[in-house]
C-alpha cells in the first residue's frame, strides 16, 4: 500500500518512504478475523509498544485489559452495541483512562490531589491512553495482526466497568480486537481527506482546505460503493453528529465520569 492508496489519488504519491510508513499508510479496520491465537509474547511487544508512546509529565495514566474468554468477550459486546467481531477476535484489550493509581498513590502518601478533579487531568488521561493505543495497532499490524477500535464500550461505562472490576477513578475509553486478519474480508484501505484538507500552513484557512471537500466526497462514495455502501463523507459525518439520539447513550458521559470518579471541574 502506498500514499496514492490511502488518499484514493495516484497524484498523492510521496517522496519519503520506509517500513514505517508502509505499516501506517497500510491500516485499516479489521472485522473478520481467522483462527490463530494472539500469542502472550505478541501481547507482551504489544503493551510494551504502547508503554513506549508519549506521556504529559510521565503520569503514564493509563491501564489496559485484556480479554480472551468467550463469555467475557460476549458479556463485553452485548454492552458495546452486539457487534459480532468483539467475540470473535481472540484477543480484546479494554484501554483504560487510569487516574486512580495517582489517587492511591496520594493516599498511601498522604498528600493531596486536587489537581486530579480538573478537566485537564481527565483529557490528559484519555489523550494519553490514545496515544498508547494507537502505538499498539501499528504494534499489531507489525506483527501481521489486524485491529479495530470500538468506541462502544463507552454506551454503558459503568457496566463495562462492573464486568472489568475497574477501580475508582478510571474508565474503559474503547476497545481494541487483535487477531489475524481473514482474508476474504470485503475491505480496503478506506481514502482519507486530502492532505490539502487538513494541513495548514501558519494559520487556519478554512476557506482553502475545505474547498477539497466536495472531491473527497466523490472519493469516498466511489470507494464505499465498490463495497455495497450508500453515501459520502459530508452524510457521514452530519448523520453521526445530528444530536443526542445519534450518540448510543454517550451524551450522558460527563455524569458518568463524576460517578466514576473523574470529575470535571
Amino acid at each position: 500500500m502506498s500514499a496514492a492508496d490511502r488518499y484514493g489519488d495516484p497524484a498523492a504519491a510521496l517522496r519519503v518512504a520506509n517500513d514505517v510508513l508502509a505499516v501506517q499508510l497500510a491500516h485499516r479496520s479489521v472485522r473478520r478475523f481467522g483462527p490463530r491465537d494472539v500469542t502472550e509474547d505478541e501481547l507482551d511487544a504489544i503493551v510494551a509498544a504502547a508503554q513506549s508512546a508519549p506521556t504529559s509529565s510521565n503520569l503514564q495514566p493509563w491501564s489496559v485489559v485484556a480479554v480472551r474468554d468467550p463469555a467475557r468477550k460476549a458479556r463485553l459486546a452485548a454492552l458495546a452495541g452486539n457487534q459480532a467481531f468483539i467475540e470473535q477476535a481472540p484477543l480484546f484489550l479494554v484501554w483504560v483512562a487510569d487516574l486512580g493509581r495517582a489517587r492511591r498513590l496520594a493516599e498511601r502518601s498522604r498528600r493531596p490531589l486536587g489537581a486530579a478533579d480538573y478537566l485537564e487531568s481527565t483529557l490528559i488521561g484519555f489523550v494519553d491512553t490514545a496515544l498508547a493505543a494507537q502505538n499498539a495497532v501499528v504494534a499489531a499490524a507489525s506483527l501481521g495482526l489486524g485491529t479495530v477500535f470500538v468506541g462502544a464500550v463507552r454506551n454503558h461505562p459503568e457496566a463495562v466497568a462492573a464486568e472489568l472490576g475497574l477501580p475508582p477513578h478510571t474508565i474503559a475509553t474503547f476497545g481494541l480486537s487483535v487477531g489475524a486478519p481473514d482474508p476474504s474480508e470485503p475491505a480496503g484501505v478506506k481514502p482519507r481527506l486530502p492532505r490539502a484538507a487538513v494541513l495548514h500552513r501558519e494559520r487556519y484557512d478554512a476557506a482553502v482546505v475545505d474547498a477539497h471537500i466536495e472531491r473527497y466526497d466523490a472519493t469516498l462514495s466511489a470507494y464505499n460503493a465498490r463495497f455495497g455502501l450508500p453515501g459520502n463523507w459530508t452524510d457521514r459525518v452530519l448523520q453521526r453528529l445530528r444530536g443526542p439520539e445519534s450518540m448510543a447513550g454517550r451524551h450522558r458521559l460527563r455524569r458518568t465520569l463524576e460517578r466514576l470518579g473523574l470529575p470535571s471541574r
